[in-house]
């Protein structure tokens, strides 16, 4: 046993200082966290530009309006002549624009009615109709303290009370109603988060691990070819010592670049805590191991370099589509059934107990024991298969 720690420690040894090897195996990882954060970093919520036509020009209510659409963080305002709104729109290059008539502040001014016109090609798209119901929301805000000022005034007329006293008592209480609303809104999230890091990491990490050791295959198929591994059994070493010097040194690699996914969505994201991160550590590892026996499977029954990509990429691929790292699988459909032999749903199911849901290793009995399990069968059958290699005993 010893010296197949010599060897697996030879080998990653010749990794690490492999420079092209160890940029391409390292950048990646960090490619696909780049990757991940483009997508995942910022701001998930809505965000959405209000283009407005404001034939208003000058009117101070209109000018009330564009101030509060500006105050609001998950929109942007931008103007418009309605020459070029019209052309945009003829042109499908937008398709939503808001128009405030020239008489919008002189009607509100006099107490009548007034009017926002949206201009839309079709449905005005998802955006459009999001900016749009922003837009509604903040016009019913200002009807509303409109029909406020218009009861107050009523109620208070012959009374001698001076208007501008009146506008700004109401002013004041309208806008201590809007820093205290008498009703709020208090959000309760059931189940897990839904934050997609959360969601979506779990998946990412195991299909990045599992494709990257099923490959190692290769590596093995191509020094069988070349008779380094012939040579090596001249040496003192045994077949089973080259064996599991080979399976270590498989998982070591794909543990290191696993790390640095980790680490870096550790200290960007900050979903993990100490115990939790150390705690996924250990499922990778052992799925490590299960990736790196599947991985020597391939690697004794592939006959050549190719054979051996080919072999990984689609068995990567099957484990990935049946352990549901892009869509989640509906429990008792058929799907499902399918879905409990891939290595990828316990290896999966292990990581969002623990990032997601909370959960500690003491929860992942089932998850962990078929992972180590696979590891186990998955030596033992490669190990069999290894004595057709050159040189085997």
């Amino acid at each position: 046993m010893n010296r197949a720690f010599i060897v697996a420690i030879r080998e990653v040894r010749t990794y690490l200082q492999d420079k092209s090897d160890l940029a391409f195996s390292l950048l990646l990882p960090i490619l696909l966290f780049a990757l991940m954060y483009g997508a995942f970093g910022g701001d998930t919520l809505f965000h959405g530009t209000a283009h407005v036509v404001n034939e208003d020009e000058g009117g101070a209510y209109s000018t009330v309006l564009l101030e509060q659409l500006e105050a609001i963080d998950s929109l942007d305002v931008e103007l418009l002549t309605a020459e070029d709104a019209d052309a945009k729109l003829d042109n499908s290059n937008l398709l939503m624009v808001i128009y405030i008539p020239d008489d919008f502040s002189q009607n509100l001014a006099a107490g009548e009615p007034t009017q926002l016109v949206f201009k839309q090609r079709g449905n005005g798209g998802d955006e459009g109709q999001i900016v749009a119901s922003i837009v509604r929301g903040v016009a019913e805000q200002m009807n509303q303290q409109f029909q406020v000022y218009n009861e107050v005034n009523s109620a208070l007329a012959g009374l001698g009370i001076p208007q501008e006293h009146i506008n700004v008592t109401v002013q004041q209480y309208l806008g201590e109603e809007r820093q205290s609303p008498t009703v709020v809104v208090n959000e309760q999230t059931l189940g897990t988060s839904t934050d997609p890091v959360k969601m979506f990491l779990p998946g990412i990490v195991t299909m990045f691990v599992l494709f990257a050791l099923t490959l190692s295959a290769r590596a093995i198929v191509e020094e069988r070819k070349k008779g380094t591994l012939e040579r090596l059994l001249t040496t003192r070493l045994s077949v089973g010592q080259l064996f599991m010097g080979k399976f270590l040194s498989s998982v070591s690699r794909g543990f290191i670049q696993t790390l640095i996914l980790l680490a870096l969505a550790y200290i960007v994201f900050q979903i993990f805590t100490p115990l939790t991160f150390i705690q996924s550590l250990v499922i990778i590892l052992i799925f490590a191991a299960a990736a790196s026996a599947l991985g020597m499977v391939i690697a004794a029954i592939a006959r050549s370099e190719d054979s051996a990509t080919w072999i990984g990429v689609v068995f990567t691929m099957v484990m990935v589509m049946l352990g549901g790292t892009f869509f989640q699988v509906s429990e008792g459909s058929f799907f499902y059934t399918l879905s409990r032999f891939s290595i990828n749903t316990y290896a999966n199911s292990a990581l969002n107990t623990v990032i997601a849901e909370g959960g500690s290793l003491a929860n992942l009995g089932m998850e962990l024991g078929v992972l180590a399990g696979v590891a186990v069968v998955g030596l033992v059958l490669s190990r069999i298969l290894f004595k057709v290699m050159p040189g085997g005993k």
